[in-house]
C-alpha cells in the first residue's frame, strides 16, 4: 500500500531495489523443486553408476530450469556437489552469471561463484563480483558487486554505476543489507551510504527515500527527503520533511490505512512558520469510507488550508480536492442499501479562498448544507412500468469565509444572500419500450419543493412570505431509432449507422421569480443537455416547456471489432412556446428555435484526431461558442496538438501540445541496456494562450535526454493564479533505467496529465518491478 514514490524506491532503501537479487524469484520458485531430475549433456563423460562423473566438452547439467554450462564439470551424486570451470554459465528464467568457476550443491543450492558476471531479465540490467556465495535456497553474499544498465562509453566505463562491498541477501526475512553501497553518475558520487537494508520482494520495507528538489518562483529552491515507515501489512505512513529558502522547514504526512470494513488516507502538511507569510501555514486532507453497523456506509472527504493564498503557493496540496482550488469541501455522508431504497444523509460545508487582492472578482461559493437527509428509490412495477422516486430535507447556510468578505454587501438580516430549509420530492414513472432497432420512453415526472426561510421573499408574487410550495408536473416521450448499412470506403469495408433522436417535453408553468435559488444553475449546452427535460440543474428552477428536442447521429464503425471512426452529428431545440422560467429570474426565452449544435469527431487515419463542437445561433448569424481541436500522432514519440476554444463575449483560446524528438536515433522507449554515447533529445510541453485576455495563462514544457540506459528530463511549469500573478515551478530529474529516479515528483506524470497523447520514453511495463 505505498505511495507512488514510496514503491519507486522500496525495492532498495537507498536505490537497489533488485540490484543483487537476479534469483530471487527463481530460488523460491522453480528451484524450489528440488525432487526434479538432474540431467548431463556433455562430448565426454566418465564415471561409475550413482557415484561422481566428470564430464567435458560442451557440458550442460540441467535441474528443471536451471542449467549449468561449462569446458569441464564434475557431479558427485553422494554429495550432490558440482564443479565447473571453464566459461562458466549459469541460467535460470530469471537471469545468468558467468564466470570462471563454480561450486555448487545443486538440491540445497549452496556453494560459490567466482568473479561472477551476472545478468537480471527483469530489470535488463546487470554487474560483476569477486565472489557470490550462495549460502543456501534462502541465503546468498556478494563481494565488490557492481551494477548497471549501461555499456562502457568510450572510457571504458558505464554512464552510472552502483557498487558495494558486500551485500547480504536474506529471502527468508525478506531483507537485503548493502555495505558501503556507492551510486556514481559519469564517475561522480553523487548518493552513499555507509549501510542500508532493502526488501527483495513485493513486501514492503521502512527507509529513506530518493531526496526531491524543485525550484519554485515564491518559495525558491526547495529540498525534501521522504521516509516511509511500514507501520503493519495494512498501515503505513510516508514523512516528508522539506526546507525551503525562502519559506523555512515544513513536514508533510500521508497516513494510510486498510481494514477488512474501513479504508483511508489521512494528508497533513504544515509549515510552522512561512517566512515569506510571516506566520503558520498547513492543510488536511481526508479521504476515508468504511462500513458501519447494520450494513451502513460512511464516506468523509475533506479539506482544509489555513489561509486564502495557500492554493496559489501549494497547489499540489489542493489541485484534487474539488472542482477548483479556491473552493475547498468538507463531505460527510452515510447511507445504507437496501434493495430497491436507500436512505443518505449528508453534511456538506464549504471553505471558500477569496483572493485577497481587492481587484480580483468575488467567487460565488455555494451554499453550505447542515445537514442533507433523503432517500433515493426505484421500483419496476407490473405491466413494465418504472418507478423512481427521490425525497430530501435540505439546510442552506452560507459559507462562514463568503459573509465576513468585505466585498460582499449585507443585508438587513446581516447575511449575504438568503438562507433557509428546503424538503422536496422528484418522482418519476415510465413505460419504456426497448428493441434493439428503436425504443420509445414515455414519462410523467413531478417537482415538488417547499421552503422555510429564514427571511422573507424580496420579490415576486411570494414577495413577503417565509414559507412557500410548489408542484411543477411534466411529461415527455423520447425515441430513438437506429439503422446500419455495410459499406465500401476507399477500399475499406466499414459500417454505418444513422441514428436519429426526438424529445419531446411538456411541462407546465409555474411562476418562480423571487424564490431562493440554492443550488440550480443553467446547464453547459452540449450533446448530452441538450436531451434533457429541465433546462436548469439542480432542483429550484424547472424550466417550463413546449419543446421538441431533434437530432441524427451517423458513425462509422469497423464491422470485426466495433470501434468508432468517424462520428457526426446535429441537433436543435425547438419551442412551441416561450420559456418564461429563467435561473436568475431574467428574461423569457422567445427564441423559437435554439442555437444549432453541430459535433463530429474523427479517427480514420491512424495518425490524425480530429474532433469539434459548434453552438451555431441562426439568428445573430454567428458562432456563439465553439471548440475544435487536431491531434498528430506517429511512431518515434511523435505527437502535435492543436485547439481552438472560443465563446462568445467570455473567453478565447488556443492551446498547443506536443511531444517531438530534437536530435539524435530514435528510441524504442527504454528498459534495455545501451551505449550513452549516440542519445537523442526530445521536447514536449504545452502553451494554453487567451486570444482574449491577450496572455499565456498555463504552460509546461521539458526537455529529455535518452541515453539507453539513463532518462533526464528538466521540466518547467507556469501557473496563473490570477488575472495579474503567476507561478513558476521547475525540475530536475535523472532515471537511471533498471534501477530507480532522483529528483524532483514525478514529472513525467506532469507531462502526461497536461500533454494530450505524450508518451514516457520508457514505458511503465519496461520498468523493473517495484515493490
Amino acid at each position: 500500500m505505498p505511495s507512488a514514490a514510496a514503491r519507486r524506491l522500496c525495492a532498495g532503501a537507498m536505490l537497489v531495489a533488485a540490484a543483487w537479487s537476479p534469483f530471487a524469484a527463481a530460488e523460491t520458485g522453480p528451484l524450489a523443486d528440488r525432487d526434479q531430475p538432474i540431467l548431463v549433456d556433455a562430448d565426454n563423460i566418465e564415471g561409475k553408476p550413482d557415484g561422481a562423473v566428470v564430464a567435458t566438452g560442451e557440458v550442460s547439467l540441467r535441474q528443471g530450469p536451471l542449467r549449468i554450462e561449462a569446458d569441464r564439470l564434475s557431479y558427485d551424486q553422494a554429495t550432490d556437489i558440482a564443479r565447473g570451470s571453464g566459461n562458466v554459465r549459469l541460467t535460470s528464467d530469471e537471469g545468468w552469471f558467468s564466470g570462471p568457476e563454480v561450486e555448487l550443491a545443486v538440491k540445497k543450492f549452496a556453494g560459490y561463484f567466482t568473479h561472477p558476471t551476472y545478468y537480471i531479465a527483469r530489470t535488463k540490467a546487470g554487474g560483476n563480483a569477486s565472489r557470490w556465495d550462495f549460502i543456501d535456497r534462502e541465503h546468498a553474499v556478494a563481494h565488490d558487486a557492481t551494477y548497471t544498465s549501461c555499456l562502457p562509453d568510450g572510457s571504458g566505463a558505464p554512464a552510472w554505476l552502483l557498487s558495494a562491498d558486500r551485500v547480504q541477501l536474506d529471502f527468508d526475512k525478506n531483507e537485503g543489507i548493502a555495505d558501503g553501497a556507492v551510486l556514481r553518475f559519469y564517475g561522480v558520487p553523487i548518493l552513499a551510504a555507509p549501510s542500508f537494508t532493502f526488501p527483495l520482494s513485493d513486501d514492503r520495507k521502512s527507509g529513506w527515500l530518493p531526496p526531491n528538489p524543485t525550484l519554485d518562483s515564491k518559495g525558491g529552491f526547495q529540498f525534501s527527503i521522504p521516509y516511509y515507515w511500514n507501520m503493519a501489512p495494512n498501515r503505513d505512513m510516508t514523512l516528508t520533511p522539506s526546507i525551503s529558502a525562502r519559506r523555512g522547514l515544513g513536514l508533510d504526512t500521508e497516513f494510510r490505512y486498510l481494514q477488512p470494513a474501513h479504508e483511508g488516507i489521512v494528508r497533513w502538511h504544515t509549515l510552522p512558520r512561512d517566512e515569506l507569510a510571516g506566520g503558520s501555514r498547513g492543510a488536511l486532507r481526508l479521504l476515508l469510507e468504511g462500513a458501519l453497523p447494520g450494513d451502513t456506509l460512511y464516506q468523509v472527504d475533506s479539506v482544509r488550508v489555513s489561509d486564502n493564498d495557500y492554493w496559489k503557493d501549494f497547489a499540489r496540496n489542493v489541485n484534487s480536492a474539488s472542482v477548483t482550488p479556491r473552493l475547498l469541501g468538507a463531505d460527510l455522508k452515510v447511507s445504507r442499501h437496501f434493495d430497491r431504497w436507500t436512505p443518505y444523509a449528508r453534511v456538506k460545508r464549504w471553505q471558500v479562498l477569496q483572493d485577497n487582492d481587492l481587484s480580483e472578482p468575488l467567487l460565488e461559493a455555494p451554499y453550505d448544507r447542515l445537514p442533507q437527509v433523503g432517500v433515493r428509490a426505484s421500483q419496476p412495477l407490473p405491466g413494465g412500468l418504472q418507478l423512481g422516486f427521490e425525497t430530501e430535507y435540505n439546510r442552506f447556510v452560507n459559507p462562514h469565509q463568503y459573509t465576513d468578505d468585505p466585498r460582499v454587501p449585507l443585508t438587513s438580516a446581516g447575511t449575504t444572500r438568503i438562507t433557509g430549509s428546503r424538503a422536496h420530492a422528484l418522482g418519476a414513472l415510465s413505460l419504456p419500450y426497448i428493441t434493439p432497432g428503436w425504443s420509445i420512453v414515455p414519462k410523467v415526472s413531478m417537482n415538488a419543493a417547499s421552503y422555510a426561510l429564514d427571511t422573507p421573499v424580496t420579490s415576486g408574487v411570494y414577495q413577503g412570505q417565509k414559507h412557500v410550495s410548489r408542484v411543477i408536473p411534466s411529461f415527455s416521450v423520447d425515441t430513438q431509432m437506429t439503422f446500419e448499412r455495410d459499406a465500401d470506403w476507399f477500399g475499406r469495408a466499414v459500417r454505418q449507422t444513422l441514428e436519429p433522436r426526438l424529445l419531446y417535453v411538456k411541462t407546465s408553468y409555474r411562476e418562480q421569480a423571487g424564490l431562493p435559488n440554492f443550488d440550480s444553475a443553467e446547464r453547459d449546452f452540449n450533446v448530452d443537455s441538450i436531451y434533457t427535460e429541465n433546462a436548469f440543474s439542480g432542483v429550484d428552477r424547472v424550466s417550463d416547456a413546449n419543446q421538441l428536442t431533434t437530432g441524427v447521429t451517423t458513425r462509422v464503425l469497423d464491422p470485426v471489432t466495433g470501434s468508432e471512426t468517424v462520428r457526426l452529428g446535429i441537433a436543435q431545440r425547438i419551442l412551441f412556446a416561450d420559456q418564461r422560467v429563467s435561473p436568475d429570474d431574467g428574461e423569457p426565452v422567445t427564441q423559437s428555435f435554439s442555437d444549432v449544435l453541430l459535433f463530429g469527431s474523427s479517427n480514420l487515419s491512424r495518425r490524425w484526431y480530429l474532433d469539434a463542437a459548434i453552438q451555431y445561433n441562426h439568428d445573430q448569424k454567428r458562432t456563439m461558442r465553439s471548440v475544435v481541436g487536431a491531434r498528430y500522432t506517429t511512431d518515434g514519440y511523435r505527437t502535435v496538438g492543436l485547439a481552438y476554444r472560443y465563446k462568445v463575449g467570455e473567453s478565447e483560446q488556443v492551446d498547443l501540445s506536443w511531444q517531438w524528438p530534437l536530435y539524435g536515433p530514435a528510441r524504442k522507449g527504454g528498459g534495455g541496456s545501451g551505449s550513452c554515447s549516440n542519445g537523442s533529445w526530445f521536447t514536449a510541453g504545452r502553451v494554453n494562450y487567451s486570444l482574449f485576455e491577450r496572455r499565456v495563462t498555463d504552460s509546461v514544457g521539458a526537455v529529455e535526454y535518452d541515453s539507453g540506459c539513463w532518462i533526464g528530463r528538466v521540466l518547467a511549469r507556469r501557473q496563473s493564479t490570477s488575472t495579474s500573478q503567476a507561478t513558476t515551478q521547475m525540475g530536475l530529474e535523472i532515471e537511471f533505467v533498471g534501477l530507480s529516479r532522483l529528483g524532483t515528483n514525478n514529472p513525467t506524470r506532469v507531462l502526461k496529465d497536461n500533454i494530450p497523447g505524450y508518451r514516457p520514453l520508457r514505458n511503465e511495463s519496461d520498468a523493473p518491478a517495484a515493490p
